[in-house]
């Protein structure tokens, strides 16, 4: 949730910036923006590895039953 407000933000300051000739605050803007795009990005793989981690885990376990019986 915390990355969808900053490209939000990030997306207001950018026009805010460009709408009122503030280069400052447009590069405020595209920063706020860039750091929401890398909080998803890094969201998306933690959960890319914490599935992995899981299916790993289940072919263990199943292994693991399969040669006990």
């Amino acid at each position: 949730m915390g990355a969808t407000i900053d490209k939000l933000k990030g997306r207001g300051k950018q026009l805010e910036g460009k709408l009122t000739g503030d280069k400052l605050r447009v590069a405020q803007g595209t920063a706020e923006k860039a750091k929401g795009d890398l909080e998803s990005a890094a969201s998306r793989v933690v959960r890319d590895v914490k599935g992995r981690v899981q299916r790993a885990k289940d072919a263990v376990a199943r292994v693991v039953r399969s040669t006990r019986r």
